[in-house]
């Protein structure tokens, strides 16, 4: 081989070599920033299910571990009950109490199928264990007062049962907090505040209108109920937060009951105590006492100004005192003090039958509910 060839060759072969290396660089570049990307995507974490629990904390503050998605509901009682039936009835596996035909009218006939569990917490335990278990609720939901010894209670019923129990205070005052914490705790926000806003409303519209009338000028009246008119919801009691907020509650006793029977009281104490106005709770003397010559003298008979406290679904004023109350703390103001408002108690009823209860009211059932509840 010539001199030329040689170097030519030389040349050639350099070049090789050098390809090759380049090629091989370029390779274990690639190769290197592969694994570099591989290596972030190792170190980045992995994409988390979502919870399948969660903790809520009850208004008695208490922990409780519930599933992160509710679908099945159980009321603790009567109280629970009506609460439920207004936020969540399609959540509910069952009853405390059985409905009658109007409530199922209201309600829903399905609820005629319903297992009724009894009560639990309340005047007495009536709840029916075996028969909540085998509905298999995710939780049990308890409304109403704040009373001593209820965390005690609620946490032994857990025990017992295996299954959550959540405590939601519920009161007159403040309806509009427990809609919001239930939206919360069943995944229903809007529904939650839908009601939240509407309790509240009400409540202002009452509180803000009663301001106006002084202590004073407020009517003189009583609330009374059993077979022969002598039982009286007492002021203070739970049973007439109603009254309190709105009248003259002559019904004064040394033992206030916070039953929903109320005290015992005698026709001779009324006709001291000679309220300007009664109502009576549907069951009652209404439909007689007008002829009764014994009550003769009492100024609300004698005036006429007496009337009967719509029951449908529930009593308009207690018994339970839960969010039936609501109706009846827009009834009753508006039956004392018409012209202090400026909508009717026509137009509260229908508003609160189609916003608590997804019912509207035909205008022969609005007659039906008001033909004792307004001024003769």
């Amino acid at each position: 081989m010539s001199e030329t060839l040689r170097k030519r060759a030389a040349g050639l072969l350099a070049l090789l070599c050098a390809a090759a290396l380049c090629a091989g660089l370029a390779l274990g570049a690639t190769g290197c920033a592969g694994s570099a990307q591989d290596d972030k995507k190792a170190d980045e974490p992995a994409t988390s299910a979502a919870p399948e629990t969660y903790v809520f904390t009850d208004d008695l503050g208490r922990e409780v571990e519930l599933p992160a998605t509710i679908d099945r509901i159980c009321p603790s009682g009567f109280t629970a009950q009506q609460v439920l039936l207004t936020m969540a009835p399609d959540k509910m596996v069952g009853l405390a109490q059985q409905l009658n035909d109007y409530q199922l009218r209201v309600f829903g006939q399905k609820f005629a199928d319903y297992p009724v569990f009894g009560a639990v917490l309340g005047a007495s335990d009536t709840l029916n264990r075996e028969a909540v278990a085998a509905a298999d609720p995710q939780v049990i939901i308890d409304t109403g007062e704040a009373k001593k010894g209820a965390e005690e209670d609620l946490n032994a019923l857990q025990e017992q049962l295996g299954i959550p129990v959540v405590f939601i205070e519920a009161k007159l005052s403040d309806y509009g907090a427990a809609y919001e914490r239930l939206g919360e705790m069943l995944g229903m926000p809007e529904r939650g505040a839908e009601l939240s806003a509407y309790c509240t409303d009400a409540y202002d519209t009452v509180q803000e209108t009663m301001a106006g009338i002084p202590e004073d000028q407020r009517v003189r009246m009583a609330y009374l109920l059993g077979d022969n008119g002598l039982n009286a919801i007492a002021k203070t009691s739970f049973q007439g937060a109603v009254m309190d907020m709105v009248a003259d509650n002559v019904v004064v006793v040394d033992d206030v009951s916070g039953k929903g029977n109320g005290n015992e009281v005698s026709l001779e104490q009324i006709a001291l105590w000679n309220p300007d106005l009664i109502i009576f709770q549907q069951g009652s003397i209404y439909d007689t006492v007008g002829d009764d010559p014994a009550w003769a003298g009492i100024a609300a008979i004698d005036n006429d100004n007496y009337y009967e406290v719509p029951n449908d679904p529930y009593c308009w004023m207690n018994n339970p005192p839960t969010v039936n109350q609501l109706m009846g703390m827009q009834w009753l103001p508006r039956l004392l003090y018409p012209d202090a408002f400026d909508d009717s108690i026509a137009d509260v009823t229908r508003d609160y039958y189609a916003t608590m209860y997804g019912y509207d009211l035909s205008d022969a059932e609005l007659d039906e509910l008001l033909a004792h509840a307004t001024r003769h």
